[in-house]
């Protein structure tokens, strides 16, 4: 992980990788993060920059690197989907939320999108399957119970693609 760390800082912060930050940018250069969908989202959600750059310290990147390892626990790795999931950060899964989530995953071209009528259809379907207590938003509970019973999740890890 250090060595993987150090080789996406620049040549002249190498020696001095335990202090140093990895800018964004080269960060979504790793095999792992390239074709995903929530690249952005990910480096936000592991990045404990001050700054909002998304940077990462090797701290950040060993968080993150453990939670896509195979060895994560089903817990850690469906907290950080439903924080990656949660692009307002507001510790719920909202309409706003999960329509984002949605286009994620059908990718920026129009002619994958849904229309608004089977965008509401899906998020309605969503909604009516993971929000136990019916207050209009899945919270971390009611998402890890809905990917508890997926056993791709479970398999694949979540977070992998």
């Amino acid at each position: 992980a250090y060595k993987r760390f150090s080789e996406l800082l620049p040549k002249e912060e190498r020696d001095n990788a335990c202090s140093a930050r990895v800018a964004k940018s080269q960060i979504l250069t790793l095999p792992e993060l390239r074709a995903n969908p929530f690249q952005h989202r990910i480096c936000r959600v592991f990045s404990t920059s001050d700054n909002g750059d998304d940077s990462m310290c090797f701290e950040d990147f060993l968080d993150m690197l453990s939670v896509f390892s195979y060895s994560a626990t089903s817990d850690v790795k469906s907290h950080y989907a439903f924080r990656i999931f949660d692009f307002d950060d507001d510790g719920t899964l909202d309409r706003k939320d999960l329509e984002k989530v949605v286009n994620c995953l059908t990718g920026p071209s129009e002619e994958f999108r849904l229309s608004n009528a089977e965008m509401e259809q899906l998020i309605q379907n969503i909604l009516e399957e993971s929000d136990i207590d019916k207050d209009g938003t899945i919270n971390l509970s009611e998402f890890q119970h809905v990917v508890s019973r997926s056993p791709d999740f479970t398999r694949y890890g979540g977070l992998q693609r």
